[in-house]
């Protein structure tokens, strides 16, 4: 409905009147000037007449005038001046007609001009001739005859007094005749002497004339240009115009108005001008300030309100000032308006997007932040309990890095619609910037319900993603810290959730961590490590230490693998797992990099020719551009030959494989250094890489030899088909980790070039190397036989059953695989017991060696060094089942 909104002071009298009818004077002068407005209009487009319209009217100026001076003289004109009077009077009156006739016909401007002339002389010349042929023919007194000529000339000068030409042409077609009729030089001459004064007062009258027509007309088109500006403001819609009564009724809208409204511009005019507006529930401001200012009578500015359109939210800013007339009586108010809707919309634009992410939809970090302010600092106490998620998307980076940003921007959309189904009605999601995403869970929840909604979140975001017809796997890790367990203020409860996603993170990614306090200390810790790493790097405190890698055929030294080691001031020796994460978060990874590769260099200069050394680079290291140039450096201020420098690199530096890392490659193969392909085996394990990827060298991890010479262990097969690969492609291959003999012994049949572990020598510092170098490149194997699983000391008494026989005996000491046993002497190895560790544990043995009363026994199957929680083997088929 249009008219909507409380009726004000100024509607009461309009419901004691018609519904829709306006004022008739008021009407009646809108359509007068409507009607001058047309005429002006049309004056303006259509040519002006070839005479005056007035000119008809001397055809019976000149019958009166021939009429009367004959009632006066008493006498009547001769036949030739009724007949000169006859054209005057006839031309005179073709006034009319050849004006209509000329309004339809085409006629150029000098055509008009020159009939017009023509009509003006013959009429006049009718005149002057008629009166003059009177007077001098005698019947006429002189006095009568030039009264009625000066009369006439009077007429002519009125009726044409707007053509300055057309009123000379008419004096001389007056005195011209008379003139000739005298036919004396007196005549001649005065008539002379007068059209000279005549042509040159009409040459002046014209240019003032002209003058005062070129200002009018100056005037006119400023009048013009200001009322066409206000029309096209108006029609343009982006500005209107109103005036009302002393009542508050309108006597004035803009069309643009009316339209806007979708009523006529009559329908409105007599209305109340509050009516125009939407004054619900939500602009109750504006129409109390509205109405304020028509009841008081003072001006306003800028008002914004709702406008009353059906269907359609618009906003119009009003101006008003009120009118008075010379008496100062109130006569109402007269303003303006102007459409606010875009603004309001770009007000409610900046507003959402100031508090929501444009990307999602999903509340920014402003609002998230407003959120958990308002509630630990609600005045309720039970109402400041909250839980708060902070989620990280893990392995996100890659996606962005290989299918590029608007790939990751449709996945992170993806995401936030499965987050939102997720958490649901139980807390509000919103997105911090990024990958980081922030729910907040309100009230009082247990922390098994919490880590459930976790799970759930991690859950639906590991899923699989289509992403421009690509499947993508992401993960996701959670911290959650709750209030007011966890912290009472936001920032304590942000900090302590950062905290827990964290440890979520170092604990292996995909999954959910709450905050406990020793995750503070650890923070703490790590702050103040990262301190002295610094320092360290300034001031020399870390070294390399390098550990031997032989020949495996020759038993020599064939190089030394850089290790990095660091004596703290206060706790000793560091292991690297301990620092260098740190170094790679904080970008100093980088400077120890560099400082790596130059010492590593420098002892290469030191060492024999035949020596190599092998150095670490990290992946942020292997992707900095200044790789290549800084080992090309240190490779001439050490004056060594490049072929001595090996990079260790890992299969993490493929995860972003793409034309940087080939081209890397290519340009360290360039220095000459010889590259190797670092713990294959234990990463992302493509064999892509290797085809593309100029490897000289691969190492094979630790965790591959150690047990590999255990029975039913694969690790034998997987370092065989390791070193057949290499093999085939032209590669050296390093078994790393080899501390016992027969673990030598396996890598050696199985094809491995090298050997790295402490079955030759741990690492040493570069003064041991030297001294070690000082005695030759030889190396001999020393270490254990045989590798044994870890021991557990123990004092258990046991019973074993030998032939139907039992005996009692002591444990001392036990694995998964064995024990030793005292209490039996003599025992034959390869004799088979039965023996019952515990009530509910009896495991089948056979002895392998036997001193005094010890024996060493092999069970058949692992145990679980819990002796005392393992279960009796009769559930142990039902576990399998399970």
């Amino acid at each position: 409905m249009l008219w909507a909104g409380p009726a004000t002071h100024a509607d009461a009298p309009d419901r004691a009147q018609p519904p829709l009818r306006a004022v008739p004077d008021e009407r009646r002068q809108r359509r007068d000037r409507r009607e001058v407005k047309r005429n002006k209009v049309a004056a303006v487009a259509k040519a002006p007449p070839i005479v005056p319209p007035p000119f008809a009217w001397m055809s019976v100026a000149i019958a009166a005038a021939f009429a009367i001076s004959g009632v006066i003289a008493l006498s009547a004109p001769p036949a030739a001046c009724i007949v000169a009077a006859l054209l005057g009077i006839g031309t005179a009156a073709l006034g009319r007609p050849v004006n209509a006739w000329g309004d339809g016909a085409a006629l150029p401007v000098p055509a008009r001009q020159g009939l017009a002339v023509a009509l003006v002389l013959l009429s006049s010349a009718g005149v002057g001739f008629g009166l003059a042929e009177w007077m001098y023919s005698g019947s006429l007194d002189w006095r009568i005859g030039v009264a009625a000529l000066v009369t006439v000339n009077i007429l002519f000068a009125a009726l044409l007094s707007d053509r300055i030409v057309l009123v000379f042409m008419s004096k001389l077609g007056c005195w011209a005749p008379v003139a000739l009729v005298d036919g004396s030089f007196y005549a001649f001459s005065g008539l002379a002497i007068a059209a000279i004064t005549s042509g040159l007062v009409a040459s002046y009258q014209l240019r003032f004339e002209r003058a005062r027509a070129e200002e009018e007309a100056a005037l006119a088109r400023v009048r013009d240009r200001a009322q066409s500006i206000l029309q096209d403001y108006e029609e343009t819609g982006q500005g209107w115009f109103w005036e009302t009564d002393r009542r508050g009724r309108l006597t004035y809208l803009s069309p643009s108005v009316a339209r806007a409204l979708g009523r006529a511009e009559d329908e409105l005019v007599g209305r109340a001008f509050s009516r125009l507006f939407d004054l619900g529930d939500e602009n109750r401001e504006g129409e109390r300030t509205l109405t304020f200012h028509l009841s008081s009578r003072s001006s306003f500015e800028g008002l914004a309100v709702k406008a009353a359109v059906p269907d359609e939210e618009r906003w119009w800013s009003i101006n008003g000032r009120p009118v008075y007339d010379g008496f100062r009586n109130f006569c109402g108010f007269r303003g303006s308006g102007t459409d606010l809707t875009e603004k309001k919309l770009s007000e409610e634009n900046a507003k959402r997007l100031a508090r929501y992410d444009s990307l999602t939809g999903l509340a920014n970090r402003f609002q998230m932040s407003q959120t958990l302010e308002k509630i630990v600092c609600s005045p309720q106490e039970r109402e400041r309990e909250c839980a708060i998620f902070l989620l990280d998307l893990d392995r996100f980076k890659h996606v962005n890095d290989t299918l590029g940003h608007p790939a990751g921007d449709a996945l992170l959309k993806q995401v936030a619609q499965r987050l939102e189904r997720a958490v649901g009605k139980q807390g509000r999601v919103g997105r911090l910037g990024g990958d980081e995403f922030q729910v907040i869970v309100p009230g009082r929840v247990e922390h098994e319900q919490l880590g459930h909604l976790a799970q759930e979140i991690i859950h639906a975001l590991s899923q699989p993603y289509s992403i421009d017809g690509q499947r993508v796997v992401i993960g996701s890790s959670i911290g959650i810290a709750v209030s007011p367990d966890h912290g009472v203020t936001s920032e304590a409860l942000i900090r302590n959730a950062d905290l827990a996603l964290y440890a979520a993170k170092d604990a292996g990614r995909g999954r959910c961590h709450f905050y406990s306090s020793d995750l503070h200390s650890a923070a703490e810790e790590r702050n103040a490590l990262e301190q002295d790493l610094r320092d360290a790097i300034a001031h020399g405190g870390l070294e390399l230490f390098y550990q031997p890698v032989v020949d495996a055929s020759s038993e020599r030294i064939a190089g030394f693998e850089a290790l990095l080691r660091w004596n703290h001031p206060r706790r000793g020796w560091l292991s690297p797992d301990k620092f260098v994460p740190i170094a790679e978060d904080t970008g100093l990874i980088a400077a120890i990099g560099e400082w790596a590769i130059r010492t590593a260099c420098s002892a290469l200069a030191e060492w024999p020719e035949e020596v190599r050394c092998a150095v670490n680079v990290s992946p942020l290291q292997f992707a900095s551009p200044q790789l290549p140039a800084i080992i090309t450096n240190a490779i001439a201020q050490a004056g060594i030959d490049p072929s001595r420098l090996e990079l260790e690199i890992t299969e993490s530096v493929f995860l972003n494989d793409d034309e940087g890392t080939e081209a890397m490659f290519a340009a360290l193969k360039r220095i000459g250094v010889r590259l190797a392909l670092d713990d294959f085996g234990t990463g992302y394990s493509s064999l892509g890489y290797l085809k593309k990827a100029p490897f000289d060298k691969i190492k094979i991890d630790q965790s591959f030899v150690r047990g590999a010479t255990r029975p039913g262990s694969r690790n034998g097969a997987i370092i065989a088909s390791i070193t057949s690969l290499a093999q085939a492609l032209g590669m050296d291959v390093t078994a790393e980790g080899v501390e016992t003999l027969d673990e030598l012994d396996l890598v050696r049949q199985h094809g491995c070039t090298h050997v790295q572990g402490y079955i030759y020598d741990k690492a040493l510092s570069s003064q041991a190397v030297e001294e070690r170098l000082a005695n030759g490149l030889a190396m001999e194997a020393v270490g254990p036989r045989a590798a044994r699983a870890p021991r557990k000391t123990m004092l258990r008494k046991v019973v074993l059953e030998h032939a139907g026989q039992h005996y009692a005996g002591t444990v001392r000491n036990a694995s998964t695989e064995g024990a030793m046993v005292e209490g039996l002497w003599n025992v034959p190895v390869g004799t088979r017991f039965r023996i019952a560790l515990s009530d509910t544990l009896t495991v089948d043995a056979t002895s392998r060696w036997c001193i005094d009363n010890r024996m060493g026994v092999q069970f058949d199957r692992p145990i679980p060094l819990d002796i005392d929680g393992a279960r009796p083997p009769a559930e142990e088929p039902r576990k399998a089942r399970a």
